[in-house]
């Protein structure tokens, strides 16, 4: 059995196009409301979070909607095809508001620009976990782990798209002296990206053969923990107990992870005198030794189980997180050696990012995989909202060297509850070889 690598790129352009957008939202709109609307940055920061806020209640809900909608052209293509749509409506609204205010300031067009953003926010909500939710639908479930690599290296992929055309679009010589950047070209540009994206999942993919193939694929091969739900018409108690700690784990590792992520910036040019460009450098080569991880830590997984892949990777990453600790404690400045922990960084966290999400929906029939994907990303986004406060907390009122025990100390819980879930695990193929677990053809 091998996993269809070119349908699961194609599934995956979904999932670049969120990307893409995120990657935008995430870089620009804060510009926007610190420097056209000139909001404080504590009211921009709540704004920020909006996303995360609105996440834990939308991305279960329409998943789980998804999951019981039944369409001529599927369950999930009809939630990718309205939210796109909306939300590339909707974001050419905000660049056209951002001018205006700058040319001619008023209270309407503040009002109208945060009512955008929240109806934007929403939409974006009503698709992603639908879009998530394809590629477990029509994928065998030993293959999960090398299909959600290609789905997060398509993600990469969107990202590093918007990067390329935001560096280009407004370098240094094409910004410098400017009052005002009007920001609508990379708004068209990210919508063009999105557009592109659902005409080659609508064209290429056939949603509704793909799933009857799968379905008929699961029936022939049904897992201990779906006879069993089936059964007794719900979660058996092992299998929910299994869920939970794994769901745990998920908070447990992103509010670790998240908190460098949003907090490092910050602590290197405080704690370890470094200039910005050199924090964003740690993190870049953290981004990359991710993407070059995916598919291979995938392929690992399908060899020796999804809950060792895991752990190996929470391991390494409370081990890097300790060890800039102990590195903090001892010099007061970076050292280019500790670009070889970043790379570690990455890696750990492709282990686990990998093979979290298709441990969460092997616990349930082909009928829920919305729903369960809505579950994995409640606890997610939750982390991720709740972690910037508490560690900015930390930072603030003890000091700047809590982040990374604070992100350590979380890992290794991630490490303890991951070590009670039970099942939801792959079964390692072990007639292969090791060269043939790195096998990546179509």
């Amino acid at each position: 059995m091998k996993l269809n690598y070119k349908q699961t790129v194609l599934i995956g352009f979904a999932f670049l196009s969120i990307s893409a957008f995120w990657q935008m939202y995430d870089n620009l709109i804060p510009l926007i409301l610190t420097g056209t609307f000139s909001i404080n940055e504590t009211v921009s920061g709540a704004i920020m979070a909006a996303d995360n806020i609105l996440a834990l209640f939308l991305l279960p809900l329409f998943g789980g909607i998804s999951d019981r909608c039944r369409f001529k052209i599927g369950r999930r293509k009809p939630f990718i095809i309205f939210g796109t749509a909306a939300s590339v409506i909707l974001m050419m609204g905000l660049p056209v508001l951002d001018n205006s205010y700058f040319a001619a300031p008023a209270g309407w067009k503040l009002s109208g620009f945060i009512v955008i953003l929240g109806l934007l926010l929403i939409s974006m909500g009503t698709y992603r976990s639908p879009a998530v939710a394809l590629m477990p639908d029509v994928t065998p479930k030993p293959l999960r782990s090398k299909g959600n690599a290609v789905i997060n290296l398509m993600g990469a992929v969107g990202g590093i798209l918007y990067l390329l055309a935001n560096s280009f679009l407004y370098s240094k010589s094409r910004t410098e002296g400017l009052e005002h950047i009007n920001y609508q070209p990379i708004f068209i540009v990210v919508a063009i990206i999105m557009i592109l994206a659902l005409l080659v999942l609508l064209l290429f993919i056939d949603e509704p053969r793909l799933s009857r193939i799968q379905s008929d694929y699961e029936r022939e091969h049904p897992s201990q923990e779906v006879v069993m739900a089936e059964k007794n018409g719900k979660i058996p108690p092992a299998v929910r107990k299994s869920l939970i700690f794994l769901l745990l784990s998920v908070a447990f590792w992103y509010i670790g992870y998240n908190a460098i992520t949003t907090w490092f910036s910050v602590y290197a040019t405080t704690v370890w005198d470094m200039a910005p460009g050199e924090a964003s450098l740690c993190l870049t080569i953290a981004t990359a030794g991710a993407i070059v991880s995916y598919i291979p830590v995938g392929s690992i997984a399908g060899r020796i189980g999804r809950k060792r892949t895991i752990l190996f990777g929470a391991g390494v990453l409370a081990f890097c997180f300790f060890t800039a600790f102990v590195y903090t404690v001892i010099f007061h400045h970076f050292h280019t050696a500790l670009y070889a922990l970043f790379v570690l960084v990455g890696i750990a966290w492709a282990a686990i990012n990998v093979n979290s999400l298709p441990m969460v929906v092997e616990m349930c029939s082909g009928a829920d995989i919305g729903k369960f994907t809505g579950f994995y990303y409640t606890f997610s986004m939750a982390a991720q909202t709740v972690t910037p406060i508490a560690a900015g907390f930390l930072l603030s009122n003890v000091s700047y060297k809590t982040l990374f025990p604070y992100a350590a100390v979380f890992v290794t819980l991630s490490f303890i509850t991951m070590c009670f879930v039970k099942h939801g695990d792959s079964k390692p193929d072990k007639n292969i070889s090791m060269l043939e677990s790195f096998d990546t053809d179509g």
